[in-house]
């Protein structure tokens, strides 16, 4: 297992290197006066895969977060309808003796 782990990520560095090798044109990036840079393909194709993947991860930390929360509410359901049940139970009546073989003779 741990050769086939090597070999995808052999193989995905080898990607990575020959895009970035194939992709070194200069873009030029502009908005509104506010930026105004020149940079290579690859760093910008890599900038916003990056920007990407933060955001995806954000986005997990905010669902996990929302998700405990309903957990939580839900784990408090369930111990107060518990309580309710055990409240609503009769106690047990006196226990019934059953006769032994003493008291039989």
């Amino acid at each position: 297992m741990k050769v086939i782990y090597t070999i995808i990520v052999a193989l995905v560095v080898l990607v990575v290197i020959t895009f970035s090798l194939e992709n070194t044109l200069p873009v030029r990036l502009k908005y509104h006066g506010l930026i105004d840079a020149t940079m290579p393909t690859y760093l910008l194709v890599f900038i916003v895969f990056l920007a990407g993947v933060a955001f995806t991860g954000f986005m997990g930390i905010v669902e996990r977060y929302r998700l405990n929360r309903a957990m939580a509410k839900l784990n408090r359901t369930i111990r107060e309808l518990r309580r309710e049940i055990r409240a609503s139970e009769y106690p047990p009546l006196s226990e019934e003796t059953t006769p032994t073989d003493t008291d039989q003779k």
